[in-house]
């Protein structure tokens, strides 16, 4: 995915400029193969593939070392380049990105280990039709939050910012749900409690997606959003900000 809008100035040296799409490249690589690392733990789960679930577990190396890649570019920049201003944000909130982009890797990897566990036990589907609902809606924030970075779009980063507080609505019913199901059936209980670590897995990817889209603010805008209730939010509010 390219960043196809760019609020940054050019600068005279050439190196200077690579450098900073350079980490924008590299933060969007490291977002699609986290994407994926989500996509893949869930559909090993839903689909019964320990396979996929188990090279999902595997892939979170590539993940970590893609971090570590982009920490230390950005450290090099800040070393070598001083940035100020808007460069200085951008190469802030890349740094801010890519931890959340580990920890969805994480979360991803916890789904993938959590499904293994699902799969030997094999003790039938509760609580799938659950994963399956959070999972299409943070799979689909996670999407939508590096689009929103990569074209640095803050009315979609926005809207991003208002969905969270569905996600964990959509987590807690679903818990009630499970909690009502193990409470009937003694038996369920080590199966849902797996579900259940897989549903708070989701709803942590949800979190870090949102962190994503208001780092997307910060950088267009110069607001630090993270502790503003979202009903104060709205475009008004970011007009004439930057």
């Amino acid at each position: 995915m390219d960043i196809t809008s760019d609020i940054h100035s050019q600068h005279i040296s050439r190196q200077f400029n690579q450098e900073l799409d350079e980490l924008k490249t590299h933060l969007m690589a490291m977002g699609g193969l986290v994407e994926k690392q989500v996509q893949d733990a869930v559909g090993a789960l839903l689909d019964h593939d320990s396979s996929l679930a188990e090279r999902v577990v595997a892939n979170d190396r590539a993940v970590n070392d893609m971090q570590i890649k982009i920490d230390e570019e950005c450290t090099q920049v800040l070393a070598r380049r001083q940035p100020t201003a808007s460069d200085l944000r951008l190469v802030l909130a890349v740094i801010r990105a890519a931890s959340d982009l580990e920890r969805i890797g994480d979360e991803a990897s916890k789904i993938a280990r959590n499904a293994i566990d699902l799969i030997e036990a094999d003790n039938g589907n509760r609580g799938f039709v659950e994963v399956r609902m959070i999972s299409e809606h943070v799979r689909r924030m996670v999407r939508d939050a590096l689009t929103s970075f990569a074209r640095l779009d803050t009315e979609l980063a926005l809207k991003l910012v208002h969905e969270d507080d569905e996600v964990d609505n959509e987590y807690r019913s679903a818990m009630r749900s499970l909690m009502t199901f193990m409470m009937e059936d003694a038996r369920s209980i080590s199966s849902v409690l797996s579900v259940m670590w897989i549903l708070r897995a989701l709803e942590r990817i949800g979190d870090h997606a949102n962190n994503l889209a208001e780092y997307v603010v910060y950088l267009v805008k110069g607001l630090d959003i993270r502790h503003t209730d979202p009903e104060d939010l709205d475009k008004d509010m970011l007009e004439g900000k930057s």
